[in-house]
């Protein structure tokens, strides 16, 4: 506000006004009395010239010209000073706070519309610079400024905003050293992977290249979303809470570079509180590696650019081949190891038991040393025998007695027969013996142990098919009960017991009452995914 217009409206003469401004019907215009001609007529008897009357206005009309006045002056003026009396948005969202130096203060209004696109928050003892106009209201007097935009002095609106909104986040728990929740790994291997971008952008066209090059076998859901300019928030947000809703394991959240202009779309609330609430892992890969933004610091794994992105979800195929070939190949040689243990402790029972053919050999060399010994012993005595016999022979033929030749046939004939009996009780004896040791060599056998120890094998490979069946079975039970636990913590199952999810016009979720008023447009998001609009007619409990 300039002097020299202060001057004009309070000390100087006052502009004329303009056509539109109705003038004000109490003001008694002065007679124009014609003029009169010198007379010689007496002082006394000379007619007195009636006096003007004086201008009375009404309230409203010297309001209406004041707000005539002062409003056409100064529909853009530029003011700096520091907020105070600041009381946050009223019901309908409107900001009304005063402006004040050292000398003066000012009323200010800033409409809803306008507060809505503030990219920083408003607090008592900023400084900051408003442009506007002038406004009058005429019901209580009293004049304003009605801001038309408004930046903080010595720092950029994005910035401050920037940094208002990080402490926000900071003091919430969704970034930081005190995270509420800590960040959520990648999956190994995704069998889907969403992604949130415009499909028109080079990100999109880099980040499925490089994925296709590393692993082609991965797929990709794409949620097509501007990423910049009016509209673009809406379209993010949407497109992460439809993915979250799919069946994909991780969902990147990525753009090229820009200025911060271009990329702020990502450091706005509703986007960063969007990627917070997505149930699976979120990579943000936003600008470049230089550019950090909102979403950056909440996701759970920031990414440089959309090509290193893809580096990370996707294994190079390749590697994962050559790890499957050497994986197969150590479990070969496992097995094998295993197979010659278990051929080394057959062994090592085969010998504690020992060899029935050495132990038959042993026995067949004993009978055969035996009749050796027997077959040496008959021959000696039958040489024996013999020589006796040629004695006797020769004593019976010098003596010649026949009656004693006689008795020494039938003596001999005796001691013949006794000795085949002999020699045949000898024989049955060591066969019988033989057939003993036949019997006891069958009875220590190693055939039973054998099919015993072959049993055995065949029942601990039963055991082990039957223990991989039952640790299958409990993996299976586990991921069954994790799968259902998912289930129950997802939102979509609150909605579904008959809860209903309530936005506001600006598509925020009401809490309370103070945040809406009548007349405002409600979207009620019920369970399966239906939504009803509704008109507030009538608010308590504020």
């Amino acid at each position: 506000m300039s002097r020299s217009k202060q001057g004009d409206l309070f000390g100087g003469a006052a502009p004329a006004p303009k056509a539109d401004v109705a003038a004000p019907k109490s003001v008694v215009a002065p007679v124009a009395l014609p003029p009169v001609e010198p007379s010689r007529t007496p002082a006394w008897r000379k007619p007195v010239e009636p006096k003007a009357e004086a201008t009375v206005l009404t309230v409203s009309e010297l309001t209406r010209q004041v707000k005539g006045a002062l409003e056409p002056q100064f529909t853009r003026v530029l003011v700096r000073g520091e907020v105070a009396n600041f009381r946050g948005a009223n019901a309908r969202g409107h900001l009304y706070f005063a402006l004040k130096d050292e000398g003066a203060s000012i009323d200010v209004k800033l409409w809803a519309g306008s507060a809505q696109r503030l990219k920083f928050q408003l607090k008592e003892g900023l400084s900051v610079i408003i442009e506007g106009n002038l406004d009058v209201y005429a019901p209580q007097g009293r004049y304003s400024l009605i801001v038309n935009r408004i930046d903080p002095e010595g720092v950029g609106a994005q910035a401050l905003a920037f940094e208002q909104l990080k402490q926000k986040l900071v003091a919430e728990g969704l970034i930081g050293d005190q995270r509420t929740r800590p960040r959520r790994p990648l999956p190994f291997l995704p069998r889907r992977i969403g992604v949130v971008t415009s499909v028109t952008g080079a990100a999109l066209r880099d980040f499925v290249k490089v994925l296709h090059r590393r692993h082609p076998r991965l797929s990709v859901l794409v949620a097509d979303a501007r990423v910049q300019g009016d509209g673009a928030v809406g379209d993010v947000c949407r497109a992460l809470r439809w993915l979250g809703r799919t069946d994909v394991d991780v969902i990147v959240v990525t753009r090229g570079g820009g200025s911060a202009e271009d990329l702020w779309t990502f450091n706005e609330e509703q986007v960063v509180r969007a990627v917070w609430a997505c149930p699976v892992p979120v990579v943000s890969a936003v600008g470049h590696e230089i550019d950090t933004t909102l979403c950056d610091l909440v996701a759970d794994v920031r990414a440089p650019t959309p090509s290193a992105a893809a580096e990370l979800l996707a294994p190079m195929l390749v590697d994962l081949e050559a790890q499957l070939a050497t994986i197969k190949s150590q479990l070969h040689r496992a097995m094998e190891k295993t197979l010659l243990q278990e051929r080394s402790e057959l062994r090592a029972m085969r010998g504690a038991l020992g060899d029935p053919r050495r132990a038959l050999t042993t026995q067949r060399l004993f009978i055969s040393g035996a009749a050796e010994r027997l077959t040496t012993i008959l021959r000696k005595r039958a040489r024996t025998e013999g020589v006796a016999l040629r004695d006797l022979s020769q004593r019976l033929q010098r003596a010649r007695p026949q009656a004693q030749l006689q008795a020494r046939k039938a003596a001999l004939v005796g001691l013949r027969s006794s000795l085949l009996a002999l020699g045949q009780r000898r024989l049955r004896g060591e066969r019988e013996r033989f057939f003993q040791l036949s019997r006891e060599l069958e009875r220590h056998s190693p055939r039973p142990l054998l099919q015993q120890g072959q049993q055995l094998l065949a029942r601990q490979d039963e055991r082990l098919g039957a223990a991989l069946k039952a640790r299958l079975q409990r993996e299976r039970e586990a991921l069954r009960g994790l799968a259902a636990q998912l289930d129950a913590y997802s939102p979509l199952k609150v909605l579904s017991r008959g809860y209903a999810l309530v936005q506001g016009p600006d598509g925020q979720v009401v809490r309370r009452a103070a945040q809406v008023a009548v007349g405002d447009q409600l979207r009620l998001r019920l369970g399966g995914g239906d939504e009803v609009s509704a008109t507030v007619t009538q608010v308590k409990g504020r």
